[in-house]
């Protein structure tokens, strides 16, 4: 006897062996058309038959079941709940065969839309709505998967649909995985083999690898573009009214940038005293003047956190026109909050003499490094016949800038940190810092890759006037009860450089306090803490009371976690593209390139003339610094990998260790 069942959704036969038991209790052992043994009990058979053999019923019932009209066996169902023989007398007739009833059942079991199942072997009609229902979804799917197949094969073959085109983004990045066009790129890219981003290049949907890097990221951070709104800017009635109070500085200010900086927040002045000594200002641009926590700008400014920096653009904290209003350009008296302290003739700060005042100062200059860091130097700095400006206040701010790097060292080694190194660093020894210049070269972006050393005598005197400002900052805030954004370093472990709202010690720079104020143009951190420093300017001790924020504020606990997490992803993507550049500048000349490596450590390497590192496992073995000529290959963009094949492993070369100092940059 064989026996029709149900399993896993799908009509099978099997031969029964043996059985036991009479009427509702009666079971059966049985062996399935797979040769699978099996026990099957009375409720949970359709049909039994003796003939036909098992495998010839199946076969000609799965050959029957594809010719059933569905309509015809639904309109011939009764309206209430039936069996599999019941319909199959209305279907075929009295005389139906085995075959015919299992392919009704194969059938029934295949057709929800048009049955619903009521128990083994039973079904009901689906009501006459919910039928028309079903059968119009039926018919969107299969034109989805129609319309799907075409665009699958369009992908297939190079041409980007024109329907998808304004979805590109989406698809590529956050994709909606239920949708037709997902699908199909899905199948598209398993059937060629690529990623996403790769079939989309391909199909000329995104331009480049350089087009994909960036949208992952403004698709992250900006997902309503990163233009600011066209209207958006200052109020001149409250800008005019703040500095319609401001006094004109008694001052000539001059700043230090490189030529491609066009946010300039900080400027120095030198002025001397009657005793010989001299007064130093250090002048940082004011938009907190005209700036009003929770207005408009600082919304924008707090959304963003700061201005984004990358290889041949930038996206700006605060708009074009706000920048250009607040920037200390040349040729005119500009808003900014000064810190002054005096000097001795030997350039040691006193540092009892700091001052602190909002004020019009008046820009007489904005040198760039470009044209005049070559030409300072010990030697010129004292030759009064050396012709480039600012050579007197420059000696002047260098001979305190050592005084100040000095004073550093000292607290460095007390906390158990060795000396940092002053001046210019040995000529053999890795770039760290470069300048990424992107040309258009018949139609063509070809990248030049400047390294810039460290340690440059115009370089340490910035660095040391704007982490002394950062510091006097901190200590002013501290000093007077304020909460600001204060960047501590303490101890070891992953959390050992944060920001808080309290005061402690940055332990790297061997300092008390430090507290980003010298970029609020550029830096959120440095705008909040210029609100509060400004009402310490106005109001005295009695900031606390007026200041933004008071002290345990929420609000500014929060900032401080936001403007973390927001500036350790704008740097992970200045890396990213970073490292894109130096790839297309490998390959830029040809397929592959011989360079230069120094081993760094486990295996990784870093290429002589540019930032970039890759893994060189036949190195991991070797010193620190030894030094291989390699030959950088099969670069993948997309990716950004290379292979890299050794041709030459030199003797280790012996370079001094270099210590960055953070927040030690012109900045």
């Amino acid at each position: 006897m064989n026996l029709v069942y149900e399993e896993g959704g799908d009509i099978k036969i099997a031969t029964v062996q043996s059985a036991s038991g009479t009427g509702d209790a009666e079971s059966w052992q049985a062996t399935s058309l797979s040769g699978k043994k099996i026990k099957l009990k009375a409720k949970e058979v359709w049909l039994r038959f003796e003939k036909p053999e098992a495998q010839a019923a199946m076969d000609e019932a799965s050959a029957l079941s594809k010719d059933i009209d569905l309509q015809l066996l639904w309109d011939c169902a009764p309206e209430e709940e039936f069996n599999l023989v019941d319909v199959s007398e209305e279907y075929f007739g009295a005389q139906a065969t085995i075959p015919q009833q299992v392919s009704l059942g194969i059938a029934l079991q295949g057709a929800p839309v048009f049955f619903r199942r009521k128990g083994r072997g039973r079904f009901q009609r689906a009501p006459l709505e919910q039928l028309q229902a079903g059968l119009a979804a039926l018919e969107r799917k299969q034109k989805e998967l129609e319309q799907q197949s075409v665009w699958q094969q369009e992908l297939v073959g190079g041409t980007f649909p024109e329907a998808l085109k304004s979805s590109t983004q989406q698809l590529l990045f956050s994709p909606d995985k239920n949708t037709t066009a997902f699908k199909a790129l899905t199948a598209a890219c398993n059937e060629t083999g690529e990623s996403p981003a790769q079939l989309m290049i391909r199909c000329g949907a995104i331009d480049s690898p350089l087009a994909y890097h960036q949208g992952m990221f403004l698709k992250a951070h900006f997902p309503s573009g990163a233009a600011h709104q066209q209207n958006l800017g200052v109020n001149q009635e409250v800008y005019a009214a703040a500095v319609a109070e401001l006094p004109l500085a008694d001052v000539k200010a001059f700043s230090i940038d490189d030529s491609g900086t066009t946010e300039i927040d900080d400027a120095l002045s030198v002025t001397e005293l009657a005793d010989g000594g001299y007064r130093v200002g250090i002048h940082i641009a004011a938009p907190g003047l005209a700036i009003a926590k929770d207005d408009p700008l600082d919304r924008v400014a707090r959304s963003r956190m700061s201005t984004v920096y990358f290889p041949g653009d930038k996206i700006t904290m605060l708009p074009d026109s706000v920048i250009s209003q607040f920037s200390l350009d040349e040729g005119a008296p500009r808003p900014a909050l000064s810190i002054y302290v005096d000097i001795d003739p030997e350039g040691l700060v006193r540092r009892d003499s700091l001052q602190m005042r909002a004020e019009m100062v008046p820009m007489a200059a904005n040198l760039r490094l470009e044209q005049i860091e070559h030409l300072v130097s010990e030697e010129s700095l004292l030759d009064e016949s050396a012709s480039y400006p600012y050579r007197k206040e420059l000696a002047v701010l260098w001979k305190a800038a050592q005084h100040l790097h000095a004073g550093r060292q000292e607290k460095r080694i007390a906390n158990g940190l060795r000396a940092e190194q002053l001046g210019l660093i040995d000529p053999n020894a890795l770039a760290r810092d470069f300048h990424f210049q992107i040309n258009d070269v018949n139609g063509i972006q070809r990248v030049e890759i400047i390294p810039r050393q460290r340690g440059s005598i115009l370089d340490t005197i910035v660095a040391e006037w704007m982490i002394f400002c950062n510091s006097a900052s901190g200590q002013l805030l501290a000093d007077h009860g304020l909460p600001g954004l204060f960047r501590t370093q303490k101890g070891w472990g992953p959390l050992r450089t944060r920001m808080q709202t309290t005061p402690g010690p940055h332990e790297g720079l061997g300092l008390d306090y430090y507290a980003w104020c010298t970029s609020p143009l550029r830096r959120y951190s440095d705008l909040v803490n210029q609100w509060q420093l400004l009402a310490l300017a106005k109001h005295g001790v009695t900031a606390k009371m007026v200041a933004p924020f008071p002290p345990r504020d929420a609000n500014l606990m929060g900032i401080a976690a936001d403007f973390e997490s927001c500036y350790q992803a704008y740097a992970e993507f200045q890396d990213r593209l970073e490292k894109y550049w130096c790839l297309r500048w490998a390959i830029q000349d040809g397929e592959s390139k011989n360079v230069y490596v120094r081993h760094l450590k486990e295996g990784m390497s870093r290429l002589e003339l540019v930032p970039l590192h890759l893994p060189i496992p036949e190195l991991a073995s070797h010193p620190r610094m030894t030094r291989a000529q390699v030959v950088v290959s099969d670069t993948d963009l997309l990716q950004l990998s290379a292979a890299v094949r050794v041709l030459e492993i030199e003797a280790k070369v012996e370079v001094p260790e270099i210590i960055v100092q953070e927040d030690g940059s012109a900045d």
